[in-house]
């Protein structure tokens, strides 16, 4: 839980160090991911912060006036690049300050009803969705400015400990094992990946079929479709399958 608070803050302070710089120009560049701009990328982090806000205060027992997400999603939609950027600042500022303040009994009892799931979940599931968030798409932010970006490796590694437990479910909506006609183990950094008919990541693997050789950042990238020309510099796959192979599997959000 402190860890991924940590790298959630660092996060933050990185990206948000990074906004108040950005030109208009910038502001309206593609990001890493292609069909968004800066702006709408620091948008969706915003909007996500101001809806996600919400639900951490109910569980925390607080009174919280209730506006629907199609009602903040086009609110932030009609702003214009600067002021999504400046919306990012502000809410996500926000949200993590509200994490930040919970005690630490808060931190190990609280269930979170974020509304798209079929029951609450603890705290650390849900701050640990949105560090994979948050990570993904600041990486998406940066990438426009400087090419050789990569994931930050410490939320890298805090990511990779939460699949292997708290979020490992949320392999189930990026992944497509049946790309893959037969069953594979590869061996990543720290763990290892497991893909049959369903997928996992786990911690160890005894005899993996398959190699990843690359950074932990470039392995949480590729579970997001994120390792694409020209971003996958220095890094393979040897063994049973191939980076292409694993890329189909994986095809992004």
């Amino acid at each position: 839980m402190d860890r991924t608070i940590a790298a959630l803050r660092a996060e933050h302070d990185v990206l948000a160090g990074l906004a108040r710089t950005l030109t208009d120009e910038q502001l309206t560049k593609t990001s890493g991911a292609a069909e968004w701009t800066v702006a709408q990328a620091l948008s969706h982090l915003g909007s996500g912060a101001e809806i996600g806000r919400a639900p951490i205060l109910r569980a925390a027992g607080e009174t919280v006036a209730v506006e629907d997400n199609q009602t903040i999603w086009a609110r932030w939609d009609s702003a214009t690049p600067r002021a999504q950027a400046e919306g990012f600042l502000e809410h996500n500022g926000r949200w993590l300050e509200t994490v930040e303040a919970l005690t630490p009994e808060q931190r190990s009892s609280l269930t979170v009803d974020l509304g798209f799931l079929p029951e609450p979940v603890p705290l650390v599931t849900a701050l640990g969705m949105r560090l994979s968030e948050v990570a993904n798409h600041s990486w998406d932010v940066r990438v426009a400015v400087d090419p050789d970006a990569g994931v930050d490796a410490g939320s890298a590694e805090v990511l990779l400990d939460l699949l292997a437990g708290p979020v490992g479910f949320m392999l189930s909506f990026l992944a497509k094992p049946a790309e893959l006609a037969n069953p594979v183990s590869v061996a990543v950094p720290g763990g290892g990946l497991v893909i049959d008919d369903a997928v996992t990541v786990v911690d160890h693997l005894e005899a993996p079929s398959a190699t990843f050789d690359g950074p932990a950042e470039a392995f949480v990238r590729l579970l997001s479709g994120r390792l694409k020309a020209p971003y996958d510099q220095g890094v393979s796959v040897g063994g049973s399958v191939t980076l292409d192979d694993l890329r189909r599997v994986f095809p992004g959000f």
